[in-house]
C-alpha cells in the first residue's frame, strides 16, 4: 500500500499534468488541436485505423488508460473497474463519453488479442482498445502524462492512471484507474460537464453527519473484488462467490486470494480450471494482507449464508402454488422471480414447477390474468434454455403490465430492467442487473428502467 507521502506526490503530479494541459488551452487554439495532442495513427480492436486527435478526442469527453493484456497486477482490476463505470454511465457511452484503453505492449497485443480482451471484460459501444507503433505509444503517453519509465522493481510495468477530460472545454484531470467506480462515473459524467449548469438536487445537505459503520471485509470486497464478482448476484467477469467458502478449502482460498499469479504459474488445477472456464481472465495480484484476506473470506461466508440455496427452490416453488389462493398476485411475482433467477444462472430445472405455480395463481385472479396464464403454460414443456427464454420474454411483458396496473403483490425492491441487446424487459429484485436472456454469458447487460 502506498505511503501518504507517495499519495501526496501522486496528487501533485496529477495536478501538474492537468494544469499543463489546461494552460495549453488557455494559450489559444495553436496548442489545442492535433499539433499539441498529436495525431498518431492507432488501430482499434475492431481492426479500424483511427487518428488520435481527429477521430478519438476532438470535441468529446474521454477516459484514457494504458494496459497490456498479459498483466497480472493492476490491469485486470483497472479494466474491470472501467467496466463498472461503463455500466454506471449507461447510454451515454458511445454517445458523448468514450473510453480508450491503449496497450503498452503492441508486439503482443494485436487487434485480435485486444478484441478477445475487450470481449472478456464486456466492453460495449464507445470503448476502444487500441494499439500502435511502440514509439508512437510512448510519445503519446508522455504527452498525456500517463507514461511510466521502465522500473525493474515494479513488476506491473506501469502505473494504473486514468486520464479523463473534455477536449471541447479543456478540462482534464488524472485519477487512479482503480478508484471507486461511482466516483469515476461522477467525475466523467458530471464534473466534466458542470459548465452546463448545476444538476437539480446534486448536493445533499445533512443536519448531522451520517454515522458510518466500517466492515473491513465488506470494504475490501467492494474495493478489490466487486468489479469481477458478486455474492449471490450471478456471474460477472469471474464466478459468483456465493457458497465458495463451503466449496473450497479455506487454506486454498487464502493462498489464491493472496498469490493467484504464483498458483497459476505452479499449475494449481483449480486455478487453471477457473481460468479456462472464465475466458482466461486472471485473478490479479492484489497485495492484500493476511488480515484483509481473512476479512474478505469471512464477509463472503456471512453474505453467502443470507442467500437462498438452490436446493430450496423446488420446495419454495411448490409452496408458492399453495399460497396462490390467499395471495395470487404475490405468488405469481414470487414464481416469476424464481424463473428469472434460474435463467440468470442458465438453469431450467425448476421452471416447470414455477410455471405451474403462475398458472394456478392466475386462475385465481380470473379473466384479467388469462394473458399471464397462457404465457406461463409453455414453461411446462420448455426442455431447453432457448425455449425457456423465448417464453420468458412473453411472460415478462404481461407480468410487467399487470404489476404496473395493479400495484398489488409487488415487492418494494422490485425493479424493471431492459436489455438493449436483446431488446427485452424483465422484472428483478434490486438494482444490480441480472439479465435472464443472456445468463452467465452477459449477466450484467442492460439497465434499470427509471419510472
Amino acid at each position: 500500500m502506498k505511503s501518504s507521502r507517495s499519495r501526496a506526490a501522486a496528487v501533485v503530479v496529477a495536478l501538474a499534468v492537468a494544469g499543463a494541459i489546461h494552460t495549453a488551452y488557455a494559450a489559444g487554439d495553436a496548442r489545442r488541436g492535433a499539433d499539441y495532442f498529436t495525431n498518431i495513427e492507432l488501430t482499434t480492436h475492431e481492426g479500424r485505423t483511427v487518428r488520435f486527435y481527429d477521430d478519438l478526442i476532438k470535441g468529446k469527453i474521454v477516459a484514457i488508460d494504458l494496459i497490456y493484456t498479459t498483466c497480472q497486477y493492476a490491469c485486470p482490476l483497472e479494466t474491470a473497474r472501467l467496466a463498472q463505470v461503463q455500466r454506471l454511465l449507461g447510454d451515454r457511452m458511445g454517445r458523448d463519453v468514450f473510453f480508450y484503453s491503449i496497450t503498452i505492449d503492441p508486439e503482443h497485443d494485436t487487434p485480435a488479442v485486444l478484441a478477445e480482451y475487450a470481449a472478456k471484460y464486456r466492453a460495449g459501444p464507445g470503448w476502444l482498445f487500441l494499439t500502435a507503433a511502440k514509439a508512437d505509444i510512448d510519445r503519446l503517453s508522455k504527452k498525456l502524462g500517463l507514461y511510466s519509465p521502465p522500473d525493474p522493481s515494479n513488476p506491473d510495468g506501469h502505473q494504473p492512471f486514468l486520464l479523463v477530460g473534455n477536449e471541447a472545454t479543456g478540462q482534464w484531470m488524472r485519477n487512479a484507474a482503480t478508484d471507486n467506480p461511482k466516483f469515476l462515473a461522477r467525475t466523467i459524467g458530471e464534473w466534466l460537464t458542470e459548465w452546463q449548469g448545476p444538476e437539480e438536487g446534486r448536493l445533499k445537505a445533512f443536519a448531522e453527519p451520517p454515522v458510518l459503520a466500517h466492515d473491513a471485509g465488506q470494504y475490501a470486497f467492494a474495493y478489490h473484488c466487486s468489479a469481477c464478482h458478486t455474492i449471490g448476484g450471478g456471474t460477472k467477469i469471474g464466478p459468483d462467490l456465493a457458497g465458495v467458502t463451503s466449496r473450497r478449502d479455506r487454506d486454498w482460498l487464502q493462498r489464491f486470494i493472496r498469490t493467484p499469479g504464483a498458483m497459476n504459474a505452479a499449475g494449481d488445477p483449480i486455478a487453471v480450471a477457473l481460468r479456462k472456464e472464465y475466458r482466461e481472465a486472471r485473478m490479479p495480484n492484489l497485495d492484500l494482507s493476511e488480515a484483509d484476506t481473512a476479512a474478505v473470506i469471512a464477509y463472503i461466508a456471512t453474505q453467502s449464508s443470507l442467500k437462498p440455496q438452490a436446493s430450496s427452490l423446488v420446495a419454495s416453488s411448490l409452496a408458492a402454488s399453495r399460497r396462490a389462493a390467499t395471495d395470487p398476485m404475490g405468488s405469481m411475482v414470487d414464481a416469476y422471480l424464481r424463473i428469472q433467477e434460474a435463467l440468470v444462472a442458465d438453469r431450467i430445472d425448476t421452471i416447470a414447477v414455477d410455471g405451474r405455480a403462475i398458472v394456478a395463481a392466475a386462475a385465481q385472479l380470473g379473466a384479467v390474468a388469462d394473458p399471464i396464464r397462457s404465457a406461463a403454460a409453455p414453461f411446462d414443456a420448455a426442455h431447453d434454455i432457448s425455449a425457456a427464454r423465448v417464453a420468458f420474454g412473453t411472460l415478462s411483458d404481461r407480468m410487467i403490465a399487470m404489476v404496473r396496473s395493479s400495484k398489488a403483490g409487488a415487492d418494494p425492491d422490485l425493479s424493471v430492467a431492459y436489455c438493449p441487446m436483446a431488446q427485452k424487459y424483465w422484472m428483478q429484485q434490486g438494482q444490480a442487473i441480472q439479465n435472464p436472456y443472456y445468463g452467465r454469458a452477459m449477466v450484467d447487460c442492460g439497465r434499470v428502467v427509471k419510472e
